[in-house]
């Protein structure tokens, strides 16, 4: 996980932002999708 993400979530999750929180764990969903796509492209 990128360390601006970590601590991103971090902070959100501190605060108790819930929409932080789900917005940033979208974020990571697609980093991880868009990383898998481009292995699977290879």
């Amino acid at each position: 996980m990128p360390g601006w993400l970590r601590r991103q979530l971090s902070v959100a999750f501190h605060s108790k932002d819930k929409s932080q929180i789900k917005l940033l764990n979208q974020c990571w969903y697609y980093y991880c999708n868009h990383l898998e796509d481009e292995r699977n492209s290879s």
